[in-house]
């Protein structure tokens, strides 16, 4: 496995990889959900690159930037036993260098949800995507469900700005509780740990509501909250019902796919989770089903 820090040096490494490449965009902090991406990488590319940069732009004044954690020496050591080809580690400073004023928004689709909580957090995204993209020259680009306004945003940035790479859908990877893998949760106190899977909890009440025939966004909407009240620590920043594809709000009872999605913080860590409904797309299968079918690689 090969380590770049320098966009040089990427290119010169970038080149000499034969075949089709599978890139991860990662910010380090790395658990089994970013490792099922490589693994997806791994087996459906004959190279795999994986990014680690904790992006600054996509951090709000309030937010964990300064805490973020951060252990380089471990990732790269997951990333080699992954099998992984290439590593590229870029500072801020190289991202952005002195005089940068350019950025990349996705106007619509980033609305509300994440977006109307942490405003400015998806042009940050966007722009270091579009930046690693083009420096990557990515045949597949690999992402998890359990950022699904996240998802979107770069799937309509792809689509919208001609990058000639597929943008893939992997399903969410869970801890055996069903808390969803994130960076996040080293942040948790054993209490809290405990109380974290509510989140899950909230999203399968709704989900088997759903089954049984519940399609009243209303009432998926009242299940999801009720699980959450019952959880002291559990402090509820939104809760919603959208459609699956356009991420708009639905109002009224559809047939359409839905996304049930919440942040919640537990402590002072802000968690986000999703699920869609009916619960078959949360599969790799069903997630292509979703989408349309995963766009072929160039």
């Amino acid at each position: 496995m090969q380590v770049v820090e320098t966009i040089p040096a990427l290119r010169a490494a970038r080149a000499a990889l034969s075949g089709q490449v599978g890139l991860v965009t990662t910010m380090g902090a790395l658990h089994a959900g970013h490792l099922a991406l490589v693994a997806a990488a791994r087996e459906e590319n004959d190279a795999t690159l994986v990014t680690i940069f904790v992006n600054p732009t996509q951090f709000g004044p309030n937010e964990d930037l300064s805490k973020y954690p951060r252990d380089l020496p471990r990732d790269l050591a997951l990333l080699e036993a992954a099998g992984a080809d290439l590593v590229f580690t870029p500072t801020p400073a190289l991202m952005y260098p002195p005089g940068f004023q350019t950025a990349v928004a996705v106007e619509v689709i980033s609305q509300g949800l994440e977006g109307g909580h942490r405003p400015g957090h998806f042009q940050g995204v966007a722009t270091v995507v579009a930046k690693l993209f083009n420096l990557a020259g990515a045949d597949r680009a690999y992402f998890g469900q359990k950022d699904a306004q996240q998802v979107a945003v770069i799937r309509t940035m792809a689509q919208d700005l001609n990058f000639p790479l597929a943008v893939i859908v992997c399903p969410t990877v869970r801890e055996s509780d069903g808390l969803a893998m994130s960076s996040r949760n080293m942040y948790l106190s054993p209490e809290q740990r405990r109380a974290a899977p509510v989140l899950y909890r909230a999203l399968l009440a709704a989900g088997e509501s759903y089954a049984a025939g519940e399609r009243n966004p209303e009432a998926l909407e009242s299940q999801m909250q009720a699980v959450l009240a019952g959880e002291p620590l559990a402090q509820v920043e939104y809760v919603s019902v959208a459609d699956a594809r356009t991420l708009q709000p639905v109002t009224d009872e559809a047939d359409s796919p839905l996304l049930l999605s919440m942040a919640v913080k537990v402590g002072v860590t802000r968690l986000i989770d999703n699920m869609l409904l009916p619960g078959e797309l949360n599969t790799r299968a069903g997630l292509t089903q979703m989408l349309g079918g995963e766009p072929p690689a160039p």
